[in-house]
This record gives C-alpha cells, structure tokens and sequence, in this order.
C-alpha cells in the first residue's frame, strides 16, 4: 500500500558494494526514509528507519542484515518475507543480475506478491532488459511502475545521450565510455563479475561459476585492470525503443581498475549526428571524475524511483526506461 505522505519508504534489496553505498546516499535525505533491507540471508525491516552504520557491520561481522538488532531476521526466502511484512513505497534493486535472468524472475516475484509500488533497478544487459519487456503486460496489471537501467550506464548516460539528440535531425552514433576506479574488488564483486562476463571467452555462466580465488587470478594477470569493449548494454535498446537511433548506432566500452579508487578514464557519452541544416557535429556530455560507480549509479537509481512514484500516484503503471523519463532530484 502506497503512502500518500511526502515521505517516500524505500527498501533496498541486495546489501553488497551498490547497496550498502545505496544506504549511505538515502541517510541525508528528508524526500525518502530507508525502511527495509534483504540480502541472501537475511532482511531488517524498521518503518521509523534503518541505521545504515549498524546494517553494515552486520553485513561485514556477521555476514548478512538478518543479524542488525532488533529489525533483523534471519530467512531463506528473505526477499518474499520482506515483502510479506514491509510496508514500502518502492525498492532499488540493487541486486547481481547472475544469472542474466535473476532480475525478470524477481520481478515476476513482485507480481505474484500482490505488492503494488515502484522498482528501480540499475541492469546492464540489452538480453536482461529484454526479459523485463515481455513482463510489460503483467506489471501494468499489477499496479507495479517498474523503471529499468536507471544506474550510470545504462542511466545517467543513456538519458544524457536521449537529451542530446534533440540537437541533431539524424542521430549518426552514440558512443558511452566508462572508467571505473575501486580501490578493492571485493567490494564489489557481483558488479566485477558481471564486468568480467563481458570479456572474450568469457559469459554470465562463466563469470557466475569463478570462485573468489580465480577471479583474484585473472585480476593478478591483467594488473587489476578490465578493459571491455562493444559490451552487450541495455543503452542500445533504450535508445532504440525511445525512437533516437536504432541499437547497432550505440557502443558501450570501458576500463575498470580494480585496485586504484582513481578512475582510469573520465566517464563521457558522445551524440554524433546531422543537423536540420545539414552539418555534422558532436555533443560530449562528461562526468566529473570524482564521482564514483557509487554515486552515478546510486543517486539516478533514487531520482528514478523518485519520478517512478509521481507515475505511480497518477495511476501509471509499467515498465519505463532511463531514456523515456526524467528523473526527479531527491532533496
């Protein structure tokens, strides 16, 4: 049941590198109060508010938010119980997409629950969000406004490039380029692991199956760097399904250092394309290289799920993209 207060309710489901950061971004703001966690083990549910200090050290002492006293519980099936007992306007999905189907078959979750509110998840795959988009139908009849690649790429970037194109009368390419700095890889596995599955002789399988061991192995080999080109990214499709180009215009590569929190590349999107007027030009739209994966991924997933609730008490429901929405600031 949706609250009808300015106060927006906000679960976070997936509790490793992005979600944990996910909860330190919510902790100042007045707009949206963070109420409920799960991760495998576990959730923590408090409507007056979690403590993001003590979900933490939880997750990092006792291995999961089931053990934060007194909200925590121990589960199997966390993310249904959560569901069963929460009561909250939206979730970030802040969880690893291994297997490429997990996030349609959370979603399908959702709709089974009865639960009617906002998701927002973070996605990278083009396959992955075209899981999402045979589900339109069902979300709409569930009363679930679901927002999908709303991190930094697909995200920030793709809804930056959307912007852009409005300059020119035919998009020629949309080239995003990302560089990633971490100063530890185990922070973020899940995230690495799916970076890792883009590379040649790799897949989701592949990368899913690699035990912490061998993931440190082929880091060893490569001096902490991941260098992916012509990855398989849902800002092709966004792009494609908002109308600005077809998906074979746009192409997603990057370098992640995964020993070094200094980001190896600065993040940019370039829009080349024709004018009304006949000339070629490029728009290049550039993140500071300051911010971090955490805080362009984390802070667009919220301005999402921010506009995500404003469709959602209008009686919108559905699956939008970060390319057909903008999203709203969170104060």
């Amino acid at each position: 049941m949706m609250s009808t207060d300015k106060v927006i309710r906000v679960g976070v489901l997936g509790f490793g590198g992005l979600g944990q950061a996910a909860a330190r971004v919510l902790e100042p703001k007045i707009e949206m109060k963070w109420v409920a966690v799960a991760d495998r083990k576990g959730y923590a549910y408090n409507e007056t508010g979690l403590d993001g200090d003590a979900c933490i050290a939880a997750c990092r002492d006792k291995g999961s938010v089931g053990y934060v006293q007194p909200y925590g519980m121990l589960a199997s099936n966390s993310i249904q119980e959560l569901l069963a007992k929460a009561n909250t306007d939206g979730y970030f999905l802040a969880l690893p997409n291994l297997p490429n189907t997990f996030m349609a078959d959370v979603a399908r979750m959702f709709i089974q629950s009865g639960w009617r509110g906002v998701l927002v998840d973070a996605l990278k795959r083009t396959s992955a969000v075209e899981q999402l988009l045979q589900l339109r139908g069902e979300l709409q009849a569930a009363g679930i406004t679901y927002m999908t690649g709303c991190g930094a790429t697909p995200g920030l970037l793709t809804a930056a490039a959307a912007l852009a194109a409005q300059s020119y009368a035919e998009i020629h390419s949309v080239k995003i380029t990302f560089g990633v700095g971490i100063a530890n890889w185990e922070a973020y596995r899940a995230t690495i692991r799916e970076d890792i599955a883009h590379l040649p002789g790799y897949n989701v399988e592949k990368a899913r199956a690699m035990s912490d061991a061998e993931v440190e192995m082929l880091l060893e080999k490569t001096n902490g760097i991941l260098a992916l080109e012509n990855m398989e990214h849902a800002d092709d499709i966004m792009l494609e399904l908002a109308g600005i180009c077809s998906r074979d215009r746009v192409s997603v590569g990057g370098v992640v250092d995964t020993r070094n929190p200094k980001k190896p590349l600065s993040t940019h999107v370039k829009v080349t394309g024709r004018t009304f007027e006949g000339k070629i030009s490029t728009h290049t739209f550039t993140l500071g290289d300051e911010t971090s994966m955490a805080a362009n991924v984390c802070g667009p997933a919220f301005g999402y799920l921010k506009a995500g609730i404003a469709l959602h008490r209008r009686g919108i429901y559905g699956l939008f993209t970060a390319a057909e929405v903008m999203p709203q600031f969170v104060k």
